[in-house]
């Protein structure tokens, strides 16, 4: 069994309410890595942007043309 399968058996015994807490987690972790690091609240607006549409791009793309 590789990696990526015990990973899946794993992800599907979650709920809605799993997948909504472990968004809130990415979330409050991003937040206290720029309270801790400040120089990454420092960029320009459009790097935040950048890094959004690259990370935006895979998920979108199997979700509406796969």
């Amino acid at each position: 069994m590789s990696f990526t399968d015990w990973m899946n058996s794993k992800v599907e015994k979650l709920d809605w309410m799993d997948i909504g807490l472990v968004k809130l987690l990415v979330f409050a972790f991003a937040l206290m890595i720029a309270k801790f690091w400040s120089g990454i609240l420092a960029l320009e607006w459009y790097w935040y942007a950048v890094i959004f549409v690259l990370a935006a791009i895979r998920p979108i793309y199997k979700a509406y043309f796969k």
